[in-house]
Formats: C-alpha cells, structure tokens, sequence
C-alpha cells in the first residue's frame, strides 16, 4: 500500500468537514495539517473477485439468510467479496411504483425491513468473515429518497431552485431533469451534510465491520470530497477496499479510490458482441487506460444489475459472442464481477422496481464460472493491480476477428486465445512475446505443449484458456 501527501491551503479546509462535532459517534478531531490520499491497493484484494447481491430479486421474499445460506455455493465459484446493491429502507414519498428503487435511500443508517434487521446483516458479516470471505456495501451518495430525515431536518442539505424548494437531480449540460423523481439531489457546497455523510459511512465499518464500500455515480461527486471521506474511512479501518462506479482516472490517482469500473472497456466488450467493432478496439482501449490511470485496477465485467435490467442480458447484448467475452473479462486486467444468476445462467431482465426473482435453472453456468474464478486465485498472472501479470499482444493475423494475450507473473503464466466470428479460425499465432512452453488447457483439463509461431484451431466463437500453473 502506498500514499503520497498532500499539502494545500485548499485541502485544510477539508480537515474541518472531518472535526465537526455534532454528536459522540463524530467527535474524533483528526489533529493533522495533511490529507493522505491512498494510492494503490489492499494486500489482501491481490486475488480477489466481486459478486454482486440484487438482494430483492437473488429470490422470492429473500433475506440476508437467504444469502448467508448460499455462502458455501458462492464462495465455491471462487468468489471472494459480496457486493450487496442498497440495504437501506426506500423511501415512500415519490417512489416508483410499485416498491420503488433501492437506490431512493429513506434513511442511511437502517435496514430496509424486508431484508431483515441489522442484527441478522451482522450476523451475515461474521458468518462471512468465518469463511475468509469480505462484504462491501452500496453507497449512494448524490442523492437521498425524500423520506429521508435530512429533508425536514436539514433542508440545506439539499439543492433548491430559486423557490426554496428542494429538487431532484439536474443534467448540468441540458439544465433539466435526469427524471430520477423519487430522488432529492444533495448539495456538496453544505460543509455540514458532507460532514454529516463521512460520519453515516464510519458507521457501517464500525457497527457492523463491513469491509468497504462501492460507491455509486462516484464521478457526480466532488473530488475534495472523496479525498477527505475516503481517508477518513480508512483512518477507522486502513484495510477497507472502496470501488467508484466510474471510469474517470482521478478517482484512482488522487482520489483515494483502489478500483474503479472498466466502463470503457465495457464498450468495447459490447461493441465485439454486437459485431460493430474489430477485437483490434481492445488495443486502443488498453494503450488509452493505461496511459490515464496511475494505480489501483478496473473491475471488468459483461453484466452487472444496471446493464440487465436496462439494456439487456448477456445472450441479448452479446449473442454467441458471450462466453469468449466471459472468459476475457475474467482474464484481462482487472477484478472480474460476478452478477447473482450468471452462474444459472441469467437469461431475463430482471424488474428494477419490483420483486422479479432470479430462475436459478439448476446452476447450469457454474462450473463454467468456476473454472475461471478459481483459477483466478492460482494463477498469480491473474491477480489483481500491481500484483498480477500486464497483457502482452500475441499476433494472431486477424485483428478484426481474433485476439489472443499472453500475462506473466514470476515465471506463472496464462495464454488466451479468442475467437469473435461466427467461422471457424486457423490461426497462427506470432511476434515477439515468449509465450513457448507446457500449459493445461484450463477447460479441457488437458496438458497442451505450445511453440513460438504455434497454429491454434477454434470453433466459431471459440475460447482458449491455458494455464501453467
């Protein structure tokens, strides 16, 4: 783990949002004239993966039990941290019909009843950490639903129009409405709700022990913000992983995020699956990326509870195309994320403001998910960040239809070969990456020997995972 400091005029004033005292539980002066703003990564996230909890739709009437039960299933696939979308209680006033969005937070430090109660999430907690197994939160900061306390107890807390009246959340390059009516829009200039809002997260870390938090529509939130809550976070527990649900390259390097998503290589995972862009558009994303972001890692992924329920499942927005493209984004560089049902697999949209439960189909998908999760943990080309193997481009004569990679960690490596045409390939693979040498075909569970200027054959849609290790 690494940190620079930084010492500006500007960033003293932030030291106050952190020394207002209004109650015991925020009553701890943070007596320093710097701000430590984290770079880098948590030892213990080297090897992990992300699953992600739509609580309300994992099953008809769940509960934190429910999912407690399914520990054993989940952590088999290799997964290591439970992402649970919003657990709070959702407001009622301007909801969404019919139960309104789990994103419209009545109050920050409760339990949405349906769930069960804040005894049984900790006890959900322990159980995981029992199991060597993590738990993150879903945290909403732009907005809260308008039952929340905040609205009648400190309507300056919110954004207003020139009324006096409280709005919801505004497109600033149009100057209206996103539509997100269910929605109060919080106003960053208020010193105290900031202060108020650092205060509501060190509770979830302390009251419950939660490992760290992935914090939604990270980029509508002001940067001086994150630099003082998230090292206020780790000042009450320095080992916590925070995940910004953004791409933007400052979050990362001086805004004390570990990851971030991989929205644009989400893109192009899309663009491939919907045959509008060449597999040559993964170099220009990667050449990009790497360029902008100075530390921490992406999570990659093809799905996730916005992506299904807004533009579709993987088998409508990727086609054929979306086991190669599952294998890429469990190989490339990056955290991969699983969303609950995948491993059924998912083959609906799943309702967003109502109870639609997941039809699990006998787990069909799992040994396929298993087979790369797990070797995720064995393979430490694979980890995460600093700690695992950069790609290197392994020509395979057809940019346009056919990629393939080699990533190397002290001496383990990992050889990927994909093909995204609906045509069989004979490729032959070449340039100047070492990729010679005795692999398992990971799938196969065959040995496999591999020469430099080796010729692969694939089926239509086909995928090739070697590992030797």
């Amino acid at each position: 783990m690494k940190k620079t400091i930084v010492q500006t005029s500007l960033l003293f004033a932030l030291i106050f949002v952190l020394t207002i005292t209004s109650c015991q539980e925020k009553t701890e002066t943070v007596e320093k004239e710097k701000i430590e703003v984290y770079e880098g990564q948590q030892e213990w996230t080297k090897d992990k993966t992300i699953y992600e909890v739509n609580l309300r739709q994992y099953a008809e009437n769940a509960t934190f039990n429910t999912v407690a039960a399914d520990l054993s299933r989940i952590k088999d696939l290799g997964i290591d941290i439970i992402w649970f979308m919003p657990i709070y209680p959702i407001s009622e006033a301007k909801k969404k019909p019919p139960l309104g969005s789990p994103y419209a937070v009545a109050d920050y430090k409760a339990v949405n009843p349906a769930y069960g109660t804040l005894e049984s999430f900790k006890a959900f907690v322990k159980k995981a950490h029992k199991m060597d197994m993590y738990v993150i939160l879903d945290w909403v900061p732009n907005h809260t639903g308008w039952d929340h306390p905040w609205i009648t107890e400190h309507p300056a807390f919110y954004t207003q129009n020139d009324k006096g009246e409280i709005i919801d959340p505004i497109n600033e390059e149009t100057g209206e409405s996103w539509g997100w009516t269910d929605v109060a829009d919080l106003n960053y200039n208020n010193q105290e709700m900031r202060s108020e809002m650092i205060s509501d997260l060190r509770y979830w870390l302390t009251e419950c022990d939660i490992d760290g938090y992935r914090m939604d529509v990270a980029h509508g939130v002001p940067q001086d913000f994150w630099v003082a809550c998230n090292d206020s976070l780790r000042a009450t527990n320095p080992n916590i992983f925070i995940l910004a649900e953004a791409a933007n390259p400052r979050l990362r390097n001086s805004g004390g995020f570990e990851a971030t998503y991989a929205w644009d290589l989400a893109k192009v995972i899309y663009g491939i699956g919907a045959d509008t862009l060449p597999a040559s558009a993964i170099d220009d994303y990667y050449t990009k990326d790497t360029t902008a972001f100075k530390s921490g890692y992406h999570m990659l992924f093809t799905t996730n509870h916005d992506e299904n329920t807004w533009h579709g499942t993987v088998f409508e927005r990727l086609g054929e195309h979306h086991k190669a493209l599952a294998v890429f984004a469990a190989t490339f560089q990056g955290m991969p994320l699983i969303y609950n049902g995948q491993e059924a697999p998912l083959k609906k949209r799943l309702e967003f403001f109502k109870t639609d439960a997941i039809d699990w189909n006998g787990y069909e998908y799992t040994n396929f998910y298993k087979t790369l999760m797990t070797l995720k943990k064995r393979n430490q080309a694979l980890w995460n960040g600093e700690y695992g193997g950069e790609p290197q481009k392994v020509q395979t004569g057809n940019n346009d239809e056919t990629y393939a990679y080699l990533r190397e960690k002290d001496g383990e490596k990992i050889l990927v070969v994909l093909n995204f045409s609906d045509k069989k390939q004979e490729l032959k693979l070449s340039g100047e990456v070492n990729y010679a040498g005795t692999y398992t075909d990971v799938f196969m569970n065959e040995a496999k020997d591999i020469a430099q200027n080796e010729t692969i054959k694939l089926p239509a849609f086909g995928y090739l995972l070697l590992s030797n290790k």
